[in-house]
């Protein structure tokens, strides 16, 4: 019997015209049927943020051809929400991409990142979930070098599947890649500042500015990976807990 194609949601937080998002949905065109829910503007940083206190426009936009594509006025996060609820009515698609990001979410950019957030909220709705980044911010990026590792990384994911509650946050260097690395997220921070300036008015606005600081050495996170040419995968879970802390805590004396 032949099997059917899979079915992937392509989502992103760069907005529906933007370049990696085309390069994603050609290259997930190539594996199955591609339906496409993503925000009509910008919304990088925007993290798991929601839309609760307006309402939400889902519009079906036709920008190329034979791909099924819907744009919202809300979040990354709205997006997938209402791809599931509107779009799928509840029967869940075999996988969830988001990207391709323009920049990069290693390390702490993860808990920041409107593109790995729209695929935590696929992995949340128990679908297999990956979010793909580049290290190139501009609107001529160069994805072409990226779509092998792409495509490599999401048949691999429908082959298998993941562990639950799990999902991939895959970042490529802007350099020739020599190939994947399995990593674990670097230890970093970002050291913010705000850039104080006046307005015609007189009024003080701030940008922010910031410098970005790894506090970890070793050769087997994502930074590294970046750092020598490799493509960093990195399993990302959403369960917060700290499961570590628990016994130090239970050995703490409450009063009752």
């Amino acid at each position: 019997m032949k099997k059917d194609k899979p079915t992937i949601l392509v989502v992103n937080d760069d907005g529906i015209t933007a370049p990696g998002i085309k390069a994603l949905i050609y290259a997930m065109n190539d594996i199955g049927r591609v339906v496409v829910v993503a925000p009509d503007s910008p919304q990088s940083g925007m993290g798991h943020a929601i839309t609760i206190g307006k309402p939400l426009r889902f519009d079906k936009e036709d920008l190329y051809e034979g791909i099924e594509m819907y744009k919202c006025s809300g979040t990354p996060v709205d997006c997938v929400k209402l791809a599931v609820n509107l779009v799928f009515k509840g029967k869940k698609p075999d996988l969830c991409v988001s990207g391709i990001n323009h920049g990069l979410n290693n390390s702490i950019n993860v808990l920041y990142s409107g593109t790995m957030s729209a695929a935590v909220e696929g992995a949340i709705e128990s679908i297999p979930s990956i979010g793909f980044s580049l290290d190139n911010y501009t609107q001529q990026a160069n994805f072409e070098p990226c779509v092998k590792y792409v495509k490599e990384i999401a048949l691999q994911v429908l082959e298998h599947g993941l562990p639950t509650a799990t999902l991939l946050n895959v970042n490529f260097p802007a350099t020739p890649l020599k190939g994947i690395k399995i990593c674990r997220q670097a230890n970093a921070k970002w050291a913010e500042e705000f850039d104080e300036r006046m307005d015609p008015h007189n009024r003080p606005y701030y940008w922010l500015t910031g410098v970005f600081q790894l506090n970890d050495q070793g050769e087997d996170t994502d930074v590294w990976a970046l750092e020598n040419g490799y493509v960093s995968v990195v399993p990302v879970q959403f369960d917060m807990t700290a499961h570590h802390a628990i016994p130090v805590l239970n050995s703490w004396k409450f009063n009752d």
